[in-house]
């Protein structure tokens, strides 16, 4: 299967997304003669659910017909991230940093133990445009635009966070409904107070 990067049509489908009130982690366009355009996306707070991807799906379906912006037929494709999930941007290595990573780069660079281009390595953050790690107990840096691909590692210390996160939003979630239940209730009380007698 063939799969390219289409970071030349994330102009294009970025602000439908974002407008359907999602975030795009990566877009590919897999396949040969049968294309499938793989959207990865997620919530402003890094949730995804089926719900989510089936709501996305509709959105960019609607503009695929309104717009027609890629020539000759594809399937779409809308999954959330996962916990493992791609380090797509700059800012993935910061909101990431201290979890393990596999990245690999377009090209080797020098390290206290040879030239590499395949890293496991601990995520230390960002300097401006570069990316820091640790890897065999050395410090590495290379510029962003050196990486090929990066995913994190799945890891009991990622697997705790991750049910902390679902936890931290499931509780909000729940909070959030309570209060408009108590509001609700309260308006139609304040309703119900100001209804005419019927004598």
């Amino acid at each position: 299967m063939v799969v390219q990067a289409a970071t030349h049509l994330e102009p294009v489908f970025e602000p439908v997304i974002e407008k359907a009130g999602f975030r795009l982690v990566r877009l590919r366009m897999m396949g040969g003669a049968s294309r499938t355009l793989q959207v990865m996306a997620e919530r402003p707070d890094g949730s995804m659910d089926v719900e989510g991807c089936a709501q996305l799906s509709h959105a960019i379906l609607d503009f695929i017909e309104r717009e027609d912006p890629i020539e000759g037929e594809y399937e779409i494709e809308v999954s959330s991230p996962g916990i493992d999930r791609p380090l797509t941007r700059l800012i993935d290595f910061t909101r990431w940093s201290g979890h393990e990573a596999r990245i690999e780069l377009h090209a080797a660079v020098p390290t206290p133990a040879g030239e590499r281009k395949r890293f496991r390595a601990l995520l230390m953050g960002t300097d401006g445009q570069d990316v820091l790690i640790r890897s065999d107990n050395s410090d590495i840096r290379f510029p962003f635009r050196a990486i090929a691909n990066a995913k994190l590692v799945l890891t009991d210390r990622l697997i705790n966070e991750d049910l902390k996160a679902r936890k931290g939003r499931s509780t909000a979630q729940a909070r959030a409904g309570a209060e408009s239940k108590t509001t609700a209730q309260a308006r139609a009380g304040a309703e119900s107070k100001n209804l005419p007698r019927e004598d």
